[in-house]
């Protein structure tokens, strides 16, 4: 899953990334809301784990603003918080679950393992342009109707793009996203995705010159 983790705590940030990412999630931290907010407007998340005291933007509001937005993803509050009427009206923004602080990083996983079995994606096949789609759920590339053969890379590639369709991804997303064990810089990157284009039927991976890439909407 691609997470988005808002936590302002240095250490339990660290420690949640690096815990969920030995599960081979991806996390993008942050300890600021209104930077979170500003990502959670910009880029697809699969889930949001929240705190709730944080700088600028907290937890409840945060995901208030989201909602005000058309914007829901499956959330999981962590929190020192033990107050009932904070706890209820978490609950009432709709979020999935709520941990209290302190908690054991394996029961968060647990949250996470619940939501991922019973949570329904019913848009997993995405039109991507006249002749190609994607199943998200079976990542899998089809070109009119008929599955796509390529390599571990390239279908990340495509993954990433397919979550943000109508949203330019640039660089730094590809690194977190495709190169997460590794640093490569943007030629490799480039090179990596002139090969997928090459290899694609359609011109449907667009470069926004001195940005990064983008598959538009149909």
């Amino acid at each position: 899953m691609k997470i988005l983790l808002l936590e302002d705590e240095v250490m339990l940030n660290e420690s949640i990334c690096e815990y969920l990412e030995s599960f081979g999630h991806v996390v993008e931290p942050f300890f600021d809301g209104q930077e979170a907010f500003d990502a959670m407007k910009q880029n697809s998340y699969d889930l949001f784990i929240l705190d709730i005291n944080v700088p600028q933007i907290d937890g409840l509001s945060l995901l208030e603003q989201l909602h005000a937005l058309k914007i829901h993803v499956p959330t999981i509050y962590i929190s020192a918080l033990v107050d009932i009427e904070d706890i209820s009206r978490a609950y009432n923004l709709g979020c999935y679950d709520y941990l209290k602080k302190p908690f054991h990083l394996k029961e968060l996983a647990l949250r996470i393992d619940r939501i991922v079995a019973t949570s329904k994606t019913p848009n997993v096949h995405l039109v991507l342009s006249k002749n190609y789609s994607y199943d998200q759920q079976h990542a899998t590339l089809f070109f009119q109707q008929e599955p796509q053969t390529l390599t571990k890379k390239q279908m990340q590639i495509i993954d990433l793009l397919a979550r943000n369709r109508g949203l330019v991804v640039d660089f730094e997303q590809f690194q977190e996203y495709v190169w997460s064990d590794t640093i490569v810089d943007n030629a490799t990157i480039r090179a990596e995705i002139n090969r997928l284009k090459k290899i694609l039927k359609e011109d449907m991976v667009v470069n926004v010159r001195g940005m990064g890439y983008m598959i538009e909407k149909p």
